[in-house]
Order: C-alpha cells, then sequence, then structure tokens
C-alpha cells in the first residue's frame, strides 16, 4: 500500500538539496517516521549519518525494526537505534534512531557532529526540552561550524511557520495524509476524575464500544497505573479480544505485542498512555476510547526536579487521538466527557521549556558556553535564573555562572543535576539506590510514611510484601545502572540522610519548637510531617518530596540525618551571623549571636557587647512596628511639630516634613538617640524633641522663631503659649484685663495671621473668642463688661478700654 506521504517526497528532498533544511508537516499515519529517512538513504545526496530524534524509547525501538524489515535486514545493519543503556548499531549503521536526550550528550562530546550528515527531529509537535535544545543546539552548529550539515523538522499537529522562520524561512513542506471518516460520541455526563469510579466508567465504555463496533479498540489513559486500574475493572472480554497494554516501562516483548496486527480472528483491546497519539502505529484499530486525560512534565517544587502530572487533554491531542480510529477504515471514537466541556480545552500542549526543571537545560547551556540559544520558545528568566542558583549550591557553577570541573562531571551524568552531584560526591552503591528511588514512582503500594530507609530496605531485598513489582523492578534496574556510571571505590561511609543533603542542600529541615513535627527547611520553606509519621520525632531531616504547598508543605518522603553529619558534610556553607532585630513577639530588642546553615540556625547565644549603632537600627525597627505614638511626646515635642507644619503648609519649604507619614518613612532623624533604648518602656521614656530641632538648620529655627513664635507677649509682659494645633488656626488664651490698651489685632506668619484670641474671665473662664480685637473692643466689649462686673467686682471693667492699665491683678479688698 503507497504511503500518503510518497506524494510530498520529491519535493521534501529537492528542498534539502536547495537550503540544507526545512519543515514537512504530515499528519499521524502518513508515514513520514518510516519512509522520509528510508527516502533520504535511497537518495544519497546525506554524506554521513542520518540521526532521526523520538521522543519516546519504544516509539525509537519499534520505528528502528520497521525500516529495517522494510530493508529486509535485521536492526543494527544499516538501520541501528541507541537509547539510554542500550544500544542496536554497527559500523554499517547509516540512520541511527535515538531518543532526544542522547542527541545533546553526542554535542556535548563533540560539537561539530562529525559523521552526521542530517538530524531529523521527528514528533517535533510534542515540543519536549530535548528537543527544543537539540535543535536550537545544530541551528547554531549550522550555522558556526557545520553548513554542510542538513536539517528536517517532522510535525503532525504543530504550527509549523514560526519553525520555519526559526530556521531562517526553511521550506515548508506539507502532506495532506489520508484518514477514514470517524464518528464521535461524547458523554452525557461530566466525567468521575477520583479513579475508584472513573476506571469502571471506562471499562464500561469499552465493553460498549465492542458491542456496537468492529476492530480492535485503543483506549488513551494517562500512565501504567490508570491502565492497571481499567484492566481490573474490565472483567471478562467478548471471545477472541486479546487485553493489550501498554506504556514504557513494560518489557519490549509484550510493548510488540500490543503493536502488531492481532492473529487471524481477533481483536485487541490496547490500553495505552499518549505513547499511542502519534509515535506509533498499532494496526487494525478501528475504535478510540479518550478518557481525556494526558501526563506531562512540570517542574514539582515538591520533589525540586520535574514530576509527571495529569492535565486535561488539548484539542489537538484529543483530534489526534481520534484520527486513530480512522488510519485502515471508517470508525468510531467515545470522548469521556460532555460536549460542553470541550470548549474549555486548550489548543495545544504546552511546550515543556516552558513549565519543566530547567536545572538540566541550565547545565547543558553552561556546558556549551551560551546563555541564549535560537529557542523556539525561550526559556522564562525567572525559572531559569533560579535553575542557575541551584546549580551553583551544588558546586556545578562558579560565582560568574561558569561551569566547574564538577559541573562538566555531572553534566557527563544521564540524570538530573542534583542526583548527579550526589553520585559523585558520595560514591557507593547506597547513593546509586536512592538516585533509583528519586528517579522513578514511589516501589511502597499507598504508603503513608515519608521514611526513604523503608524503601531502602525493600530495594535492598527487605520486606517485599508492599512494594509494586513493576516500580521496584525499575528501581532495581536503575540503581544497577547508576552504581556502573559512578566512580568506583566510595567508602558509603555517610548515613544515608547525608548522603540525600547533597541533593537537597536545600532541604535540610530542622525541626521548630513545640510539639507538631513541624519543620524549617534550610531554603527558607517550612514544611510539616503527619503526627502519626515514623520520622515525626525527628530533630533533622532531609526531605526529598514535598505536596508542593507554598504556606507548608507536607513531607511526602525524607530520611533523619544528624547535626554532626551536617555540620561536617556542610561546613562551607556554615556562617557566623551577629543579629540585632526587634522582637514584635517580646517588645524588646534582641542581640544574638547565631552559627547558621543557609537560613537554619544551628546554635543562637546572646550577643553580650552588641554596639549601639545596631540596637539603635533594632529599635527603629520597633518604632516601625510599633507606630510614632510609641515614643514619649512631650508638650514641647508636640509644639514645635504644630508650629512647623503650620509654617511650612503657609508656604516656607524651607521648614522640613513633620508629619507621621514623613516621620515613620525614614526613621533616620530618630535614630542617634535609640542607641540605649531596648524595649518599648525604654522608647515611651524618649522625647523625641531633640531630634526633631536638630532637624532644623540655623536659618530654618530663626524663620521658625520669627514667623512662627512660641508665644504672645501680652501689654501686662506675660508671655502665653501660642497653640498651632487647633482646627482654627494658631490661638491663644488669655485674660481679657491683660490685653486693655492694645489697640492692633496680634499676627504671625509670612502672611500676617490674625491669631484667634480666646478671652477668659478672671475665673479662667471663655468670655470671648475673637480675630479681631479692635471690633470686640468697639462693640461687644460692653455686652462682655455689664455681664462680668457684677460677677466680678475686684476685678477691672473700665468703660473704655483702649485707655486703661493692662493689669493681671485683681483691685485690694475694700475699694
Amino acid at each position: 500500500m503507497t504511503l500518503p506521504i510518497e506524494e510530498a517526497l520529491p519535493g521534501l528532498l529537492a528542498a534539502l538539496a536547495q537550503a540544507g533544511q526545512a519543515v514537512l508537516q504530515a499528519p499521524p499515519g502518513a508515514g513520514k517516521t518510516t519512509r522520509v529517512p528510508l527516502a533520504l538513504l535511497e537518495e544519497g545526496r546525506i554524506t554521513g549519518r542520518i540521526l532521526m530524534l523520538e521522543p519516546r524509547r519504544i516509539a525509537t525501538r519499534a520505528a528502528a525494526e520497521r525500516m529495517a524489515d522494510t530493508l529486509g535486514e535485521p536492526v543494527g545493519a544499516r538501520v541501528g537505534y541507541r537509547m539510554r543503556g542500550e544500544a542496536k548499531t554497527s559500523p554499517e549503521t547509516r540512520i541511527e534512531v535515538v531518543t532526544e536526550g542522547i542527541l545533546t550528550r553526542m554535542i556535548q562530546s563533540s560539537p561539530d557532529l562529525e559523521g552526521i550528515g542530517c538530524v531529523v527531529f521527528d514528533e517535533f509537535h510534542e515540543r519536549s526540552i530535548h528537543a527544543d535544545l537539540g535543535l536550537a543546539l545544530c541551528l547554531e552548529i549550522r550555522e558556526a561550524l557545520r553548513p554542510d550539515l542538513h536539517l528536517l523538522v517532522m510535525s503532525a499537529t504543530l504550527d509549523a511557520e514560526p519553525v520555519a522562520q526559526l530556521m531562517g524561512d526553511a521550506p515548508l513542506i506539507t502532506s495532506a495524509g489520508r484518514a477514514f471518516p470517524v464518528t464521535l460520541h461524547h458523554a452525557e455526563q461530566p466525567p468521575r476524575r477520583d479513579w475508584r469510579g472513573f476506571a469502571p466508567d471506562v471499562a464500561e465504555t469499552i465493553h460498549r464500544a465492542l458491542a456496537h463496533n468492529a476492530g480492535s479498540a485503543l483506549v488513551f489513559l494517562p500512565g501504567a497505573g490508570e491502565i492497571r486500574a481499567v484492566a481490573r475493572a474490565l472483567g471478562p472480554l467478548p471471545e477472541n479480544t486479546m487485553l493489550c497494554p501498554l506504556y514504557g516501562g513494560l518489557p519490549f516483548k509484550e510493548q510488540r505485542r500490543a503493536i502488531r496486527p492481532a492473529p487471524t480472528g481477533q481483536r485487541k483491546v490496547v490500553l495505552a498512555t499518549s505513547i499511542a497519539e502519534t509515535s506509533l502505529t498499532i494496526e487494525d484499530v478501528r475504535i478510540v476510547i479518550d478518557a481525556g486525560l494526558a501526563r506531562r512534565a512540570r517542574y514539582d517544587p515538591g520533589s525540586g526536579m520535574s514530576r509527571l502530572v495529569t492535565e486535561r487533554v488539548t484539542k489537538a491531542e484529543a483530534t489526534q487521538r481520534q484520527g486513530r480510529a480512522g488510519r485502515v477504515a471508517a470508525g468510531t471514537c467515545y470522548r469521556m466527557w460532555t460536549k460542553g466541556e470541550e470548549g474549555a480545552l486548550a489548543a495545544f500542549p504546552p511546550p515543556e521549556i516552558a513549565a519543566a526543571d530547567l536545572a538540566p537545560l541550565a547545565l547543558d547551556l553552561a556546558l556549551w558556553g551560551a546563555d541564549t540559544l535560537p529557542f523556539l520558545t525561550p526559556p522564562p528568566e525567572g525559572t531559569l535564573a533560579e535553575a542557575r542558583g541551584l546549580l551553583q549550591r551544588l558546586g556545578a557553577l562558579d560565582t560568574s555562572g561558569q561551569i566547574t570541573a564538577h559541573g562538566r562531571a555531572m553534566a557527563k551524568l544521564p540524570t538530573h543535576p542534583r542526583l548527579a552531584h550526589m553520585l559523585l560526591a558520595a560514591p557507593s552503591r547506597q547513593t546509586a539506590q536512592i538516585a533509583a528511588l528519586l528517579s522513578g514512582r514511589d516501589i511502597l503500594r499507598g504508603a503513608d510514611q515519608a521514611d526513604m530507609g523503608l524503601r531502602l530496605k525493600v530495594l535492598a531485598g527487605q520486606d517485599r510484601g508492599a512494594a509494586d513489582p513493576s516500580a521496584l523492578s525499575d528501581a532495581q534496574a536503575e540503581a544497577a545502572r547508576l552504581a556502573r556510571l559512578i566512580p568506583k571505590g566510595g567508602d558509603g561511609a555517610q548515613s544515608a540522610g547525608a548522603i540525600l543533603s547533597l541533593a537537597y542542600p536545600d532541604r535540610i529541615g530542622l525541626r521548630r519548637a513545640g510539639d507538631a513535627p513541624r519543620f524549617l527547611l534550610s531554603g527558607g520553606k517550612g514544611a510539616a510531617l503527619r503526627n502519626e509519621d515514623a520520622l515525626a520525632g525527628q530533630r533533622m531531616l532531609v526531605a526529598a518530596d514535598l505536596d508542593g504547598d507554598q504556606t507548608e508543605a507536607r513531607i511526602r518522603m525524607a530520611l533523619p540525618v544528624s547535626e554532626s553529619e551536617i555540620r561536617a558534610l556542610h561546613a562551607d556553607r556554615l556562617r557566623e551571623v551577629r543579629i540585632c532585630e526587634w522582637s514584635r513577639r517580646h517588645r524588646r530588642v534582641e542581640a544574638r549571636e547565631r552559627l547558621m546553615l543557609d537560613a537554619l540556625v544551628l546554635e543562637d547565644r546572646r550577643w553580650p557587647n552588641a554596639p549601639e549603632d545596631a540596637i539603635a537600627m533594632a529599635a527603629a525597627e520597633g518604632v516601625g512596628h510599633l507606630g510614632l505614638s510609641a515614643l514619649g511626646w512631650s508638650k514641647a515635642a508636640l509644639r514645635l511639630r504644630g508650629r512647623v507644619m503650620w509654617l511650612r503648609q503657609r508656604g516656607s519649604e524651607e521648614m522640613p516634613d513633620l508629619s507621621d507619614a514623613a516621620l515613620a518613612a525614614d526613621l533616620d532623624w530618630l535614630m542617634p538617640y535609640l542607641g540605649r533604648c531596648r524595649d518599648a518602656d525604654a522608647l515611651y521614656r524618649l522625647d523625641p524633641l531633640p531630634a526633631l530641632e536638630a532637624l532644623l538648620d540655623w536659618p530654618a529655627r530663626q524663620m521658625l522663631d520669627t514667623l512662627a513664635p512660641t508665644h504672645f507677649t501680652a501689654p501686662t509682659g506675660s508671655r502665653v503659649a501660642i497653640d498651632y494645633d487647633g482646627e482654627g488656626g494658631p490661638a491663644l488664651a488669655i485674660r481679657l484685663q491683660e490685653m486693655f490698651g492694645l489697640s492692633a489685632h496680634p499676627t504671625i506668619g509670612p502672611d500676617h495671621v490674625p491669631l484667634r484670641i480666646d478671652l477668659l474671665s478672671p475665673a479662667g473662664r471663655p468670655v470671648q473668642m475673637t480675630s479681631d480685637l479692635p471690633g470686640f473692643w468697639a462693640s461687644s466689649y460692653a455686652d462682655v463688661r455689664r455681664d462680668m462686673r457684677g460677677r466680678y467686682p475686684r476685678h477691672p471693667w473700665p468703660e473704655d478700654p483702649l485707655t486703661a492699665d493692662p493689669t493681671r491683678r485683681a483691685k485690694p479688698r475694700g475699694t
């Protein structure tokens, strides 16, 4: 049968011959994965090997086998493959199919990709971080070192125009593909998202689909655990129906069984992860059942590395899955979500570089010696900076961001930088086991204990009753592989917790005060254990996995560690710190000397001779917290503030701003007077008058005394304080008799504002308020005299106050 891609091959080969690079857009099933590399080989124009990248191990092996079978040769002859821990190639190999991470390792070992004539990026629409990095590196190699290097990007659903533009407006070739019509069915009710309920729903849909449709069924599920749950819920299948799981962790023999056609007279139910969307062709499928979920790599703050998380499928993925039912004939697709939910689905899955842990990428960039590369989607700057900070703590980068010799050694290990640092710093069998446990699924089923020591015992062959056999097998294989890669001769003298702290220097936890098992981590965050956890009584531990809660994370996996081990292993990070700060709880200055490991306080003792400037700064924190009212404001201080602020409001910009907001915003004016204030009581005894006076220079003081005097001198010679804080402006209160003879109303300020005068009776009670004293003498005084002279006969009440002598005294008795 002629594959749809055949029609596009002449144009593709011509574009590569002319431009040296191209973008091929072809739908799933067009045959691009297995036909294009063979066409390049047959044409004979490519000098050197053809390297084709695949996003998954299963697709890598399957593509190589299919092409080798087409040539009538065994795998490893002209067509071979290579992936982590497995390779089938020979000197005669011309087409080498590799997993995406292999290309980065090849480039770091041989920057000019010697011996490679063409690099093909298959399934680029999946936008893995390895594919994005690989393409960026190859574009830079082609421009600087290898203009003869051919590049081909192949994609099923990606918007290909931006990729072509990134590649210097490379030719864009499109294959129409071929597909049969697919009848679409949606769920009537929104699905249940807990797998106890959802797995039976999927099983019921499978049975219904088999009863009403011919052909094999392909069921898309997010992961191996869900595949097992649905398999259990299915029960007996119809006669002559095979059940075939398909996911990355399966032995290859079982993967091949799921991919190949069912024996004559039988059909299959393939329970698969998203690896069956585009990378693989599964024969004789006429039915697709889409659970509507996908598992993606996301940066997990809980583990400090990328973790696979389950998310809603996107519209592009749903379309790809649906198309699997129409490869060989008309088919049917059952979507396990309602028609109404479809509008809320995202258009495309986000590129991994935008959401994944960037520590491995940051290490690769440092090894390559570039700060930036031509990425289709640039990595987020904040996430990349955080990744580089981690690499500096691990010793992979120096303070200038350049890779160190240790960082180069880390980059050679095919594992996360955290684990690579741990493996190199403490090489031992136990270290390899710890790294293996952190690299995969939890080997204990339904574990409710955080202690990684339980997992290490299981991995060592003890108490395997609670183990997940598949996860345990993967961990054992990974531990053996890592043990072969690390230096030999490690003594393994450190405890497991001490070793783990090398990978997680930011997760060393010190128990907080109190009964609950709550910990402060060296990175500054909080974490807690369940009260029932076996590690709940530990003083120190290292947390390898948290639930990601930003307030106080729950510890899911950890190991205990002693303080002496931490001090010995992380001595270069210990620092003596003297701290003088305000304690809000105790309302006083706390001066302490501390031995710290990042955010952890390992020793805490009193600092007996703290200097006054440090005390002053801490006391200023106290004022900032308690407010300016915490100071002992005297009447003189309040009066000074009132005068200055009144004059400033009249336009005198020479006056400093003594408002509450201005004084509280910058407490430098108070600092010289706080050196002996160690608690709130001492602050309350501190009169801020001298500090306020120091804010006024000599010209300002002269202006203040002239334009806003503290007192008014009465005709009697009495000095009466002026109040500047009243609502009506500056005012004074004085007995009426002291103002006799005064014909002009007193004024102050640059614009001669009349003082408000509160005239008092001989008993000190208000009798009149005026801002026009001459007017008062001429009008209201007669009424006041008539009312007051009977009450206060011993005090003068002259008919003409302007000619009378001012007095503070009463007339002698009997006069």
